[in-house]
């Protein structure tokens, strides 16, 4: 039986010591990858009624997309009070397509509003708020 010189030794220890240093340095490397992250553009800050009849439909649509690289859903969309109804899909919106949220405000009451609507997703930032302004009249 032939002897292993120490050199070869010293050469196979030093080969498995880099061989397993390399998987744990991979390791940190896929840990950081970045996370595929959902992303809401609104496409307005504010949506405007303006000047509206007492009774009138207090329905508006607020569009907004996707911008991320992953599905968006919308988990929760609350008003600051009930006189503002928010509605929106269940169903996950994918990178790069548009979705909405609905509003209905109660034009029973007379007078300007200015509401705030938050939107909650999972999202890169899960919460994102809107407002509802206007003024409802009794005769336009």
């Amino acid at each position: 039986m032939k002897k292993i010189s120490t050199q070869v030794k010293t050469g196979l220890l030093t080969l498995l010591f880099l061989g397993i240093s390399s998987f744990g340095f991979a390791q940190l490397a896929f840990d950081k990858a970045p996370l595929a992250m959902a992303e809401m553009a609104l496409e307005a800050s504010t949506l405007d009624y303006g000047t509206i009849a007492h009774n009138s439909d207090g329905t508006r649509i607020l569009k907004f997309t996707n911008t991320g690289d992953a599905p968006l859903i919308i988990t929760n969309v609350k008003a600051s009070c009930g006189c503002t109804v928010p509605s929106y899909s269940k169903t996950a919106v994918l990178p790069n397509e548009k979705g909405e949220i609905t509003v209905k405000y109660n034009t029973k009451k007379m007078g300007a509003f200015n509401k705030t609507v938050t939107i909650t997703s999972n999202a890169e930032v899960p919460q994102q708020t809107f407002k509802i302004k206007g003024t409802v009249v009794a005769e336009i």
